[in-house]
């Protein structure tokens, strides 16, 4: 029951870090990285954030490989 409490503060703890992370980026203005698609005209505006979806899926499975590493310890 222990290791279900402290799995339980580690992810309570990466939430509340991506949330600081999101509040900050988004205090900055950011708007993506480069690569990302976008199009703009008169009556239409498009974005796609590719390479940002690209390096938040990387950044989410190498901290799922480190969790796993860490929790079969």
């Amino acid at each position: 029951m222990a290791d279900l409490g402290k799995t339980i503060i580690l992810i309570g703890g990466a939430v509340a870090f991506i949330g600081v992370v999101i509040l900050v980026a988004g205090k900055l203005g950011f708007r993506g990285l480069p690569g990302d698609v976008s199009y703009q005209n008169e009556n239409v505006r498009f974005y796609f954030p590719v390479v940002t979806c690209i390096a938040v899926s990387i950044l989410i499975t190498l901290g799922t490989w480190i969790f796993r590493w860490i929790s079969g310890r």
